[in-house]
């Protein structure tokens, strides 16, 4: 696929309120395979937490695109990602989601690597009459070629010539930042991990996120529930609310908003919670007094985070993240945790885990609904027609690029901020996401053509 092929995948047009997206976007391999190229091992990608590898010598496995990659902490304690896979033949090194190795033995040919990557036996080397060439190679594991720790939060990219992790993250790191920071020592990952796969486009659960406007067509047999469990209970009453400089956010003033960062990131958000319910709510006065009224506020508002291209924080019915990857065009396997503030109370860390297990995941309320509606949808693009989505028009007439003034309480500056009421349900953030995968697409093809050429991208 060249690049004016490429280009003509979206359609952005502002002045006119137009934002549409080729159908061949979700279930072209053409697109898929400059996606891998140019989005997944170019770019910063999520590869897990420093609390899934706390001890020297610790590992655990994940991927970076298509490149499996093992994350190890070494024997004086520091992390460090690599290629999972043996330099000798390219034979996969780890099996395991995770374990402990001080060293590791290649098991087709016997190989072996300490926690830091680096080789510790070529077997029978003495008898096997190498050339220099080999004995000047290098056999160590080969790491990612750039590897970045932000509070615990782990990041790898294939391309050495990525801007910084920091960077990359921008104000992005502030919806972090609200995470990491409901505990003086961080989050931490509950023991325990869920993997399926759904047969759609990897962007349906990319937009997913963002998208409050399907929560009460889609998941209305939860809030059916809901409200059924709130009724045995003889609960009622309007939602309650985090107290701010002594003024409630009110129910009856809700607000939805959203913000798109640079470099594809978004925070979709709400201020309606119920404080009945919150996992945090006996750590209050402790937030508001270390990390101040306002951002204790926001920890507690309803927020869905966007770490482009493959990392989703969901901190809304509990406490979630999802790393997405994408195995093909119309195949993605996601891979779930649930996280909570570190020394958080026995009776906190059940009601969050109770809840995560509500909600999400295969075996929960809302996740099943979510991936057959994907799957209705990839079904959908199967159509020949050249007719193209409606799915990024709300709230195009009130995004504005200036900061509003919950951005500027966090002390952000998005690229686009959106308020309104909880029945806005803005689509525009998607659009931030979609500009940026686009220019690495159409820049992606031009350097693959270059290449094909013999000159320089």
């Amino acid at each position: 696929m060249n690049a004016s092929d490429v280009a003509t995948l979206l359609e952005d047009s502002p002045e006119w309120g137009i934002f549409r997206i080729d159908r061949r976007a979700f279930e072209d391999p053409e697109v898929f395979e400059l996606e891998m190229q140019h989005v997944f091992e170019a770019n910063w990608v999520f590869l897990g937490h420093a609390s899934q590898a706390p001890k020297p010598n610790d590992y655990f496995t994940t991927w970076l695109g298509r490149a499996p990659v093992v994350v190890m902490r070494d024997m004086e304690g520091r992390l460090n990602a690599f290629i999972n896979s043996c330099p000798h033949k390219r034979a996969t090194l780890f099996h395991s989601a995770s374990g402990n190795a001080r060293v590791k033995v290649c098991r087709y040919h016997g190989w072996a690597f300490d926690s830091s990557g680096r080789n510790k036996l070529v077997k029978a080397r003495e008898a096997g009459a190498y050339a220099e060439a080999f004995n000047q190679a290098d056999h160590n594991l080969q790491a990612v070629a750039r590897f970045g720790n932000y509070r615990g939060m782990l990041f790898g990219t294939l391309n050495p010539k990525a801007i910084d992790l920091e960077e990359y993250l921008g104000d992005a790191r502030t919806m972090l930042d609200l995470m990491i920071d409901q505990s003086p020592d961080g989050i931490e990952l509950v023991p325990g991990v869920v993997k399926y796969t759904f047969e759609g486009n990897w962007k349906f659960q990319l937009e997913n996120c963002s998208d409050g406007y399907h929560f009460t067509s889609t998941h209305s047999s939860f809030l059916g529930l809901v409200e059924q469990r709130a009724r045995n209970a003889k609960q009622t009453g309007g939602v309650k609310t985090v107290w701010h400089n002594n003024r409630p956010w009110e129910s009856s003033d809700a607000k939805l908003g959203t913000f798109s960062f640079e470099h594809g990131h978004s925070l979709l958000w709400s201020s309606q919670v119920n404080l009945d319910n919150h996992p945090l709510i006996g750590r209050l006065q402790e937030l508001q007094e270390r990390v101040g009224s306002d951002r204790a506020k926001w920890m507690f508002a309803n927020r869905s985070s966007t770490i482009f291209p493959n990392l989703q924080i969901a901190e809304n019915a509990a406490s979630q993240l999802r790393v997405m990857r994408p195995i093909s065009a119309t195949r993605t396997e996601m891979t779930t945790y649930c996280f909570g503030p570190v020394g958080e109370s026995r009776e906190a860390r059940a009601q969050r885990i109770r809840q995560y297990e509500d909600f999400f995941n295969p075996s929960g309320l809302a996740t099943p609904d979510d991936t057959v509606a994907y799957e209705d949808c990839q079904l959908g693009y199967s159509a020949p027609t050249r007719q193209r989505q409606l799915g990024y028009m709300r709230g195009g007439t009130v995004t504005s690029a200036e900061p509003n003034a919950h951005a500027r309480e966090l002390g952000i500056r998005p690229v686009a901020s959106v308020e309104g009421a909880i029945e806005l349900y803005d689509e525009t953030l998607m659009r931030t996401s979609y500009r940026v995968w686009h220019r690495h697409l159409v820049e992606g093809a031009r350097r693959n053509a270059a290449a094909c050429k013999g000159e320089q991208a």
